[in-house]
């Protein structure tokens, strides 16, 4: 990035004619701005290869010299003349809107001339010393945020169930092609999207959840169907945390940006942040649950005796302030719901003691899900020579080969953390339920405990979400249900989830009473359970009554007609034969049977939408 910087007593624009083919949308066509710092600015191709590390070093430069000159007022307009190897223009007016933003949040007055126009300009100059500077910013490296992870030198391992560690290169990948998928995305892959994801189209004919062109990118609106499933998920990930042992809690979506504990770490983040002002406070919003529960965690008094605490929010709202390139339907959000479990362990045994039942309950998440994952586990490897038997012992509770990776040194907070990994239908990587072990915030925070002698000492922190986001649970389900179209076999939902069960469909207008007879005495048999069922009363063939169920992706479809009021036995047609027999005879009986056997470990809810479906209205 090419700067250059003027102490203006003035600056004033004019927009005139567009510059590029997609230029930026006019707020304002004038503008002036007095005792200024004028900062000229070129977007160059090297940017594009760290845009965050790159709005950080500009900001830091543009704000050391609006000190000097004790300013508060700064202009940044686009100026490509002062480089010959300009970046693209998406990503220079992406780099342009942050670098805008971050200085709009340390108490100065930003403006920003539009970009990809060209403009009238008028300046005048102060003339001393200091007016006129030339800054050259060349990225350094993002040391201590996401981006060092991928300069930290990794190794990568294949554990098998027996204990043997294989170079990764060396493994025989022949049965684990999904692995093998895995290990090539961690370890050379990109997680920008290209093309859209195919869960997003099936997402909206299934009326789920969809864009919100209304909001900010990487926001979504979602419909009753959508916001069930999502509820079933919501109510289970609380039920399991709970079992075992989550104490749960709620605190505020937005922190003080300059309170002592949380501004270090913040620093980590820069660019991921949304930020507001309330009064004369600036704030920012949250990006995880971390903060609120440190702040509990703060003023509890702990014993040795409390420990390990579980203290656990179900956030629906964490906001990451995510690059556009990298929000693709739900895999990666801006603001999603997130459950967050930490555990305070008083020891490195007892955090590992944890971290294994932790894994434990996250495979039985991936499992309520039925969806077919890879485990990572990525170990510091001093952490990892002292804790071998802990990584073997996780690779034979997973019963499968899994991927691990050694850090030469740590980068971050945590010494080791898994991951449950789904590979989707582009062939990426998404994690769900993770866990870290913390052994730095509980001192940075002043997060302690008194010991058995009376001192005071500081936990390890567990950090964990056993199904990772919520939003991105629908994403996993969606994206492996279309990996079985792409083999021709038929897509589902988890029966617990789907938004209907069960579909009866009468092959006339005179057995809807029938209809909802055969819902009366289901309801009877089921007594405390709750299934979701509804009848197809419009006016169409059977055939297409079917046909429509069957794009719905109805689990059990019912058709109700002479036989069935006579003798009171079905016909299901069940969408997989891990539901029911197909050409089967079932009474009310056993199709109760059926149904709670496979309801009854899981949460229940009621339809989300009226059950006749004449009366209901079409969302896309």
């Amino acid at each position: 990035m090419k700067l250059l910087l003027i102490h203006s007593d003035y600056i004033e624009y004019e927009v005139k004619n567009k510059a590029i083919s997609n230029p930026e949308e006019i707020k304002l066509k004038k503008d002036r701005l007095e005792e200024a710092l004028t900062v000229f600015i070129a977007v160059e191709k090297i940017d594009e290869k760290s845009p965050n590390q790159t709005v950080i070093d500009a900001s830091k430069e543009i704000e050391k010299t609006a000190e000097q000159l004790k300013v508060k007022n700064i202009m940044l307009y686009p100026y490509a003349h002062l480089s010959s190897n300009l970046g693209s223009p998406k990503i220079a007016k992406e780099i342009l809107v942050e670098l805008e933003y971050n200085l709009n949040n340390k108490y100065y007055n930003v403006k920003r001339s539009p970009f990809g126009w060209y403009k009238a300009f008028k300046i005048s100059c102060k003339g001393h010393p200091l007016s006129e500077l030339s800054r050259d910013i060349v990225a350094g490296k993002e040391k201590e945020s996401v981006e060092k992870e991928k300069e930290i030198k990794s190794e990568w391992k294949i554990l098998t169930p027996e204990g043997e560690f294989i170079d990764a290169e060396k493994f025989d990948f022949s049965n684990y092609e999904e692995l093998k998928l895995l290990y090539e995305y961690e370890s050379k892959g990109s997680r920008k999207s290209i093309g859209e994801p195919a869960h997003v189209k099936m997402m909206q004919s299934l009326e789920l959840v969809d864009y919100e062109p209304a909001s900010d990118s990487g926001n979504f609106r979602w419909y009753p169907k959508g916001r069930m499933i999502k509820g079933l998920l919501e109510q289970h990930i609380n039920n399991i945390v709970r079992d075992i042992g989550g104490m749960q809690v709620e605190t505020p979506i937005m922190y003080d940006i300059e309170h002592p504990a949380l501004s270090a770490y913040l620093k980590k983040f820069p660019a991921r942040q949304y930020r507001i002002r309330s009064d004369d406070k600036e704030f920012f919003l949250r990006f995880a649950a971390c903060f609120g529960q440190y702040m509990i965690a703060k003023d509890m008094t702990i014993s040795y005796r409390n420990l390990p605490l579980r203290m656990y929010e179900l956030t629906h709202y964490s906001f990451r302030r995510e690059q556009s390139g990298e929000t693709s339907g739900l895999k990666r959000l801006r603001c999603f719901t997130m459950p967050d479990l930490h555990t305070f362990c008083a020891d490195i045994n007892q955090s590992t003691e944890e971290f294994e039942r932790q894994f434990k309950t996250s495979m039985k998440w991936m499992n309520d899900l039925q969806l077919d994952h890879e485990v990572a586990i990525r170990f510091v490897k001093e952490f990892f020579n002292d804790n071998k038997e802990l990584a073997i012992n996780l690779a034979k509770i997973a019963k499968k080969p899994i991927l691990l990776e050694l850090w030469d040194e740590k980068y971050f907070y945590f010494v080791m953390k898994f991951e449950f990994n789904v590979i989707d239908s582009m062939e990426k990587a998404s994690a769900l339920s993770t866990v870290q072990i913390d052994v730095e915030n509980a001192e940075r925070f002043d997060i302690s405990y008194t010991d058995e002698k009376g001192d005071k000492k500081y936990p390890y922190i567990l950090h964990t979400s056993i199904s990772g986001s919520i939003d991105r649970c629908v994403y996993a389900i969606l994206e492996r249900e279309a990996i079985k179209i792409k083999k021709g076999q038929k897509p589902i939902l988890p029966f617990w989830i789907s938004p209907t069960q069960i579909r009866l469909i009468p092959i006339k207008d005179d057995f809807v009473n029938d209809c909802n007879q055969f819902i009366y005495d289901l309801n009877e048999l089921l007594k405390n359970f709750t299934i979701r069922i509804d009848i197809d009363d419009r006016d169409e063939s059977v055939g297409r009554k079917i046909r429509d169920a069957e794009k719905e992706w109805i689990p059990i479809i019912i058709v109700i007609g002479d036989m069935e009021r006579e003798n009171k036995t079905y016909k299901p047609r069940f969408r997989n034969s891990e539901i029911g027999e197909n050409d089967k005879p079932y009474n009310i009986d056993s199709l109760t049977k059926l149904i709670v056997n496979k309801i009854r470990e899981y949460p229940q809810q009621k339809l989300s939408l009226p059950i006749y479906i004449s009366k209901r209205p079409k969302f896309k």
